[in-house]
């Protein structure tokens, strides 16, 4: 299977601070790999890392088999970021926003690319409408074009249904789950709200306090512990082991 991240040692120090401790991540092509963990435990850390936003203090990272520490205009090229608070151009329309990236990232066919996104996300009706009032979702749904519209092969969420009621929540894991199937592109989901990632992810890696407890699919991870296949099952078991053997 091919990897499209690859994560060896890959550690971020701020002080005598880890954020992110000796991390080894393989993310493969086509699928949706939901990256979770509490609050604080190192995801967005990791994300800046693999986008080349943030310098590793130990280890590398591959990312379309590229490295982001050296190659970070070209990863940035190949790959999309919804971050968790993206802001909007208030004064722009959707479709005026969404021209303004295209013709940042130097795209061809700048208004049809525009309209496409739009329609793609489901916003093709308030593609004329002022952005300053949307709604939080239309607004999550706005970012999630302003990624798209370059046509990555990689694009990385964080916490993209933070915040949206539940209609909301629907239409972007639905709108999440059609990307690889009808985009053939690769999603890392980072979120906390494991309910909502197991409707979508194909595999998943647990992260707390900057380290990886695990890494595979629900059912396989269920099996090498012993308990139901769920993934909130999982997940308490692994942050139990991992204070268990903090304390120890």
């Amino acid at each position: 299977m091919e990897h499209v991240v690859e994560t060896f040692g890959l550690t971020k120090r701020y002080g005598s601070e880890t954020a992110v401790d000796h991390l080894d991540l393989a993310v493969e092509a086509g699928e949706i790999f939901g990256f979770l963990g509490p609050n604080g435990a190192g995801k967005t850390t990791t994300l800046l890392m693999l986008l080349g936003l943030s310098e590793p203090s130990e280890g590398r990272a591959l990312v379309l088999g590229l490295d982001p520490l050296r190659s970070p205009l070209a990863v940035k090229s190949k790959t999309g970021y919804l971050a968790e608070n993206m802001g909007v151009y208030r004064d722009m329309t959707a479709r005026e926003s969404l021209r303004y990236i295209a013709e940042l990232n130097r795209l061809d066919r700048v208004e049809l690319a525009a309209a496409e996104a739009l329609e793609l996300v489901g916003l093709g009706e308030a593609a004329d409408k002022l952005t300053g009032a949307f709604s939080r979702g239309m607004r999550q749904r706005l970012g999630l074009a302003e990624v798209l519209i370059k046509q990555p092969g990689l694009v990385f969420l964080d916490e993209p249904t933070l915040g949206l009621d539940p209609d909301g929540i629907a239409a972007m894991l639905e709108l999440i789950e059609r990307l690889p199937r009808e985009r053939g592109l690769t999603v890392v989901l980072s979120s906390h709200l494991l309910h909502l990632v197991s409707r979508v992810a194909h595999r998943v890696a647990i992260l707390d306090h900057g380290r990886l407890l695990a890494q595979g699919s629900v059912a396989e991870l269920a099996a090498e512990r012993g308990v139901a296949p769920d993934l909130e099952e999982v997940y308490r078991c692994c942050l139990k082991r991992a204070g268990e053997e903090a304390a120890a």
